[in-house]
């Protein structure tokens, strides 16, 4: 088994590991639902997903999407990444990032977003790290229960 980290396309037959990477930060979602979000993911336009593979094992994932606004440049958005608990602080993540990077300028975008918790301190260093800067504090507001 060879130990290069690659980065490649997310594909259906990730669908275990992506679900033992949620369930690492505590996000258990069904196994027909993450298929079903999977599934959705894949079709969208707009959407790319990442893994960083090692042999034949994933590492970690990264979605990010084109969000083009109104009232604001168009921009891409990193929706999700995570890290396996047992390769953290191995460069995935930052490889992980420079892939949405530079899917998001393949696709036009010169400018990439994302959010973080507030009490995620190290991430919020992490993305300051890599040249990110804090843009705005907000409230996230919904009504009924995502599908």
């Amino acid at each position: 088994m060879s130990d290069q980290k690659t980065i490649r396309a997310v594909a259906k037959s990730d669908l275990p590991a992506l679900a033992d990477l949620l369930g690492q930060l505590r996000y258990e979602v069904p196994a027909e639902e993450l298929e079903r979000r999977l599934d959705r993911v894949l079709a969208a336009l707009g959407h790319k997903a990442f893994v960083s593979e090692e042999g034949r094992r994933i590492l970690g994932f990264v979605h990010v999407y084109g969000r083009p606004a109104f009232e604001k440049p168009p921009e891409a958005t990193v929706q999700a990444i995570v890290v396996d608990a047992a390769a953290r602080r191995s460069g995935i993540r930052q490889r992980l990032m420079a892939a949405a990077e530079a899917w998001a300028a393949d696709q036009g975008y010169d400018s990439i977003a994302l959010h973080a918790s507030t009490d995620r301190a190290s991430a919020h260093a992490f993305y300051k790290a890599l040249g990110y800067r804090r843009a705005a504090t907000s409230v996230l507001f919904r009504k009924g229960q995502p599908t």
